[in-house]
């Protein structure tokens, strides 16, 4: 929850987190799936979400999750992957490791390549999927109705053949 107060406070969203947004505490936020299923209804995927937890004082430093199979919403706009790193341990290399990890996971899952997304002005995010092998397709609007205006990169990772560092 104290991940969740950082977020909020520096206005960021909670990419990754399993709707930690939406709850006020731990015994809410860890029943995710069932929370997410009555949420989303049909548009509902299954996810694996992992917490990147530094070792030498357990602090959570950020989230990841690993969304499969794709709705058309994510599809489009939300990706395979979601992910944030807390503001106070930015520019650590955390949100580039993270990915690198769960990139085994997605291919044990059936994976041949997995798409991420990004804004087009979030160069940290940009520079942590291409560092991971992302490969950019395209870049499209926010989606209809949303009312935001921003610009959506759509990259692809290839997990099928891929040698981890």
């Amino acid at each position: 929850m104290d991940y969740r107060e950082e977020m909020l406070q520096n206005n960021d969203s909670l990419d990754g987190c399993g709707g930690l947004e939406d709850v006020e505490s731990y015994e809410e936020w860890v029943d995710f799936e069932a929370r997410l299923r009555r949420k989303y209804k049909d548009g509902y995927v299954p996810s694996e979400l992992f917490l990147a937890v530094r070792q030498k004082d357990d602090r959570v430093v950020g989230m990841i999750d690993f969304r499969h199979p794709l709705s058309d919403v994510l599809f489009k706009f939300g990706g395979n992957i979601g992910y944030s790193v807390r503001p106070s341990e930015r520019r650590k290399g955390y949100a580039t490791e993270m990915l690198r990890l769960i990139l085994p996971i997605c291919r044990q899952f059936g994976e041949g390549k997995v798409l991420l997304t990004c804004d087009k002005e979030n160069e940290a995010s940009r520079k942590t999927i291409i560092n991971n092998g992302g490969i950019l397709e395209n870049e499209i609007a926010s989606p209809p109705g949303s009312g935001e205006n921003r610009i959506v990169q759509r990259y692809w990772i290839a997990v099928s053949h891929r040698r981890d560092k």
